[in-house]
């Protein structure tokens, strides 16, 4: 079987559903890393609190709270790496005994199609998989390069090399965050991914689900109302 064989045991609504899945993914994860200035995303908000978080190091003694803090997010980024692999582990076995699924196919009365056609799509969510546990893994290791640069930090707040370290520290803090989220929402657009098996509208119905949920979560959650309500970046 050529690849044009191949192509043509997947339908028009799957080329489309799949499309709808990227698009959707690359769309909200770019807005809610640029919103507009007037409505920022949860994601913008906690970054500046985290720029703060650095500039009031400075003037704690110990700064043994800090340490802890960063330590926890190291925690959970070690946590979500590791089950992202143990996931990647889950699929590629699935890819290797597609039989599996083909009987829970015949069991739902799903269509049965041949074997590629379900390792193509286990493979889209096999991509997703291992994009977040390489986000979690460099998301792990920028909080590490955190916490070096905060140990940096002259005790002294009149040495001269104290707010700018302390900034580098907030900026690799932030760039940290990011890689996390990257890879959240990669689990997040993974799950809708496995809605395929049942066919390409429930893959555009999770997709589109796992985009509101998303938004939500950024843009009009209760969390985000409450970050607003801050004064750490002068609202």
């Amino acid at each position: 079987m050529d690849l044009l064989d191949r192509l043509s045991l997947f339908s028009e609504l799957d080329y489309i559903a799949i499309g709808v899945l990227f698009a959707l993914w690359a769309l909200i994860g770019w807005r809610i890393e640029n919103p507009s200035a007037k409505h920022a995303s949860v994601s913008v908000l906690m970054a500046e609190y985290r720029r703060e978080w650095m500039r009031q190091m400075i003037t704690r003694d110990p700064r043994i709270f800090d340490a802890t803090i960063l330590g926890n997010l190291r925690q959970g980024t070690a946590f979500f790496a590791s089950a992202s692999m143990i996931s990647i582990g889950g699929v590629l076995a699935l890819v290797g005994n597609t039989e599996r699924l083909i009987g829970i196919a015949d069991d739902l009365t799903l269509s049965r199609d041949p074997n590629i056609v379900w390792e193509v799509k286990l493979m889209v969510t096999l991509f997703f998989v291992t994009n977040a546990f390489l986000k979690f893994v460099w998301s792990n290791r920028l909080f590490g390069y955190c916490a070096v640069v905060m140990s940096s930090v002259p005790n002294e707040i009149d040495d001269p090399a104290c707010m700018p370290r302390a900034m580098q520290a907030g900026e690799i803090n932030v760039t940290a965050a990011r890689s996390f989220n990257r890879g959240l929402r990669s689990v997040y657009f993974g799950l809708a991914s496995a809605a395929w098996l049942a066919g390409p509208i429930a893959l555009a119905l999770a997709t589109m689900v796992t985009c509101l949920v998303l938004w939500r979560r950024e843009f009009a959650s209760q969390s985000r109302n409450v970050l607003l309500s801050g004064d750490a970046h002068g609202a």
